[in-house]
């Protein structure tokens, strides 16, 4: 995929230290650089990579407006103001990109540098990729296991519904009128299967099998108010926390009705309602290309590739996750068979016998 996506642009005016005056335009994010091209020409006056970047900060010009500053390595201070929608918006965004890469490009983040400070992050980077790939592997594994306890419940279920047949079957051929019917004698050996189905399904809802789990920036109803957060997919719905680990809200699978990908780095999820407002989440994130190809697969009738993610699906290759999550699906596709993209499998059923 492309590294030069738009991941969001927003009006705002950029202070040029040259003339000491504010310049009108727009500030442009895409997962490597930001860029501020100005209205009246359309001259880029700033481009620079996310990797530059020292400190990103809240200010105040003139101790009157609110500003976002961002410092690049040399030294290099760059004011950007009359953000909209917001200055909290803006700058939960770019903090978010410019963590992620740090953490998940150390190389970027530690280059031309030697001193035992930059020896750390890079140390801390190593680190963050090493527990990145032990968590994706315990993924796979807890998958495994979730779907040999599907099959479990599954045989439950079939031996469950196996006592009936035979009970039905025993009162049909044994008149209710006739003395010497054998219903006597299996009464307490028809509350066995149920006992055992019921722990089964005690169990069932004890567990979640989580799909992925990413950071994210999220937004209700309005972008003008964002906060940071996770975005977690699950076999049976999909989890919105906050930076608290709150659940903010919690969509079941059959409750979704439709996710939209506005971009390869943004989605957003409705449930509709009569009579009461939609609940509706937007989330932004720099893995957000990782999640996507996982909502294609569980939601292929309720997700919409809008234009500017046209370009996603169509040229995008194969990433880490995707391979990872092929992993997953291998045990749901029968062998010989193919499965495709309108088709979503459902992953808490029992095998069809």
């Amino acid at each position: 995929m492309s590294r030069d996506i738009c991941v969001h642009t927003w009006p705002c005016s950029y202070y040029l230290e040259l003339e000491k005056r504010w310049i009108p335009g727009k500030l442009s994010l895409t997962p490597l650089s930001l860029k501020f091209m100005t209205d009246k020409t359309g001259e880029i006056l700033v481009n620079f990579p996310l990797s530059s970047i020292i400190e990103i900060k809240k200010e105040a010009s003139h101790f009157i407006f609110s500003s976002v500053t961002i410092l690049e390595k040399d030294h290099v201070k760059h004011w950007f103001s009359s953000l909209q929608p917001s200055r909290n918006v803006v700058f939960s965004i770019i903090e978010h990109f410019w963590r992620e890469l740090l953490l998940s490009q150390p190389g970027a983040a530690v280059e031309g540098s030697s001193s035992p400070a930059t020896k750390g992050k890079e140390l801390t980077c190593l680190m963050a990729c090493s527990q990145k790939r032990l968590e994706d592997t315990t993924r796979v594994l807890h998958h495994q296991g979730e779907q040999l306890d599907s099959v479990a419940r599954g045989l439950d279920k079939m031996e469950s519904d196996l006592g009936v047949a035979d009970r039905l079957l025993t009162e049909l051929e044994s008149p209710s009128w006739w003395p010497f019917s054998s219903r006597l004698w299996k009464v307490p050996s028809e509350t066995k299967p149920s006992a055992g189905a019921s722990v089964a399904s005690s169990k069932a809802f004890g567990k979640e099998g989580i799909v992925i789990r990413i950071p994210a920036v999220i937004s209700q109803r309005t972008e003008s108010r964002v906060k940071p957060g996770k975005f977690t997919v699950l076999v049976s719905g999909l989890e919105i926390h906050d930076s608290d680990s709150l659940l903010m809200h919690r969509f079941e699978r059959e409750h979704v009705d439709d996710i939209k990908v506005h971009t390869p780095y943004e989605v957003s999820i409705r449930q509709r309602f009569i009579g009461k407002p939609d609940i509706a989440y937007r989330l932004i994130s720099a893995k957000m290309p990782e999640v996507i190809p996982v909502l294609e697969v569980q939601f292929s009738k309720k997700i919409e590739l809008l234009e500017d993610a046209c370009m996603f699906g169509s040229t995008a290759a194969a990433s880490p996750a995707e391979k990872g999550y092929s992993v997953f699906l291998a045990g749901q596709i029968p062998a010989g068979g193919s499965h495709h993209g309108d088709q979503s499998p459902d992953f808490l059923s029992p095998p069809a016998w």
